[in-house]
């Protein structure tokens, strides 16, 4: 009664009969039921659905478990970003590598706007051009689910006006599922290094994902970054 469907129906629904429940109707099932975001999730994917409303960007939190995993690659730099892409944590290799996230603020701990905009990251990516092209594809595939969120509009809207390569880059609406590569770096202390890299989502609905960066045999990646580990300074280390 409260979900607004016949009692046959639903019960035909329950058990598991072909009756095709349209978005409207299992919306109005999650409500009555009072099902959480979980499960709702769940029932949509039971039906073969899509859920229709907006996304909105949740608040970023890194909780323990996931904070002492990142801790424990000590050779591997990794990071954690939300949905927008920004930063959340990092290890020390990541600080090693990329330098200290702790040093930025707001949008500029933000991938997107590092690739971009940083000159160090910039000079760091030895094919630039071809990562940033690549970078931004996969960010619009993902940005695709938070349409009309303000706080995307605004990076997006920042980004049109600080890059021009993002600029022209950005209308061709270029859409690339990104899930693992190659890159190859020119540190301004190590010289060449090679890594591999894997996106990991976290599945506990937030979008968030780790970042996980493997070095390789090939110019001695492996060595380099011990050395650059063992040269950090105690303040970039992590507690």
């Amino acid at each position: 009664m409260i979900a607004g469907v016949g009692t046959t129906w639903y019960t035909w629904l329950e058990q598991g009969r072909d009756v095709r429940p349209s978005v409207e109707v299992l919306t109005a099932l999650s409500g009555a039921l009072r099902l959480d975001a979980a499960e709702k999730r769940h029932l949509f994917t039971l039906a073969g659905r899509q859920q229709p409303e907006r996304r909105r960007i949740a608040e970023g939190k890194v909780e323990g478990p996931l904070l002492h995993m990142l801790q424990s690659l000590v050779l591997q730099p990794a990071y954690v970003v939300g949905p927008r892409w920004d930063v959340l944590a990092w290890n020390d290799a990541a600080v090693a590598i990329f330098g200290d996230y702790g040093l930025l603020e707001g949008d500029a701990r933000n991938i997107i706007h590092g690739v971009f905009t940083d000159p160090h990251r910039r000079h760091l990516l030895v094919d630039w051009e071809q990562l940033a092209r690549a970078t931004l594809a996969a960010f619009r595939a993902e940005s695709a689910r938070y349409v009309g969120d303000p706080d995307f509009e605004r990076l997006i809207a920042l980004m049109m006006r600080s890059s021009p390569e993002f600029r022209e880059w950005w209308p061709q609406r270029d859409v690339v599922h990104r899930l693992s590569g190659m890159k190859h770096l020119r540190h301004p202390i190590a010289g060449a290094m090679a890594f591999e890299h894997m996106s990991l989502s976290i599945d506990d609905g937030s979008d968030m994902k780790l970042i996980v960066y493997t070095p390789l045999a090939e110019q001695n990646s492996i060595a380099k970054l011990r050395s650059l580990l063992d040269a950090l300074p105690a303040e970039q280390r992590s507690a």
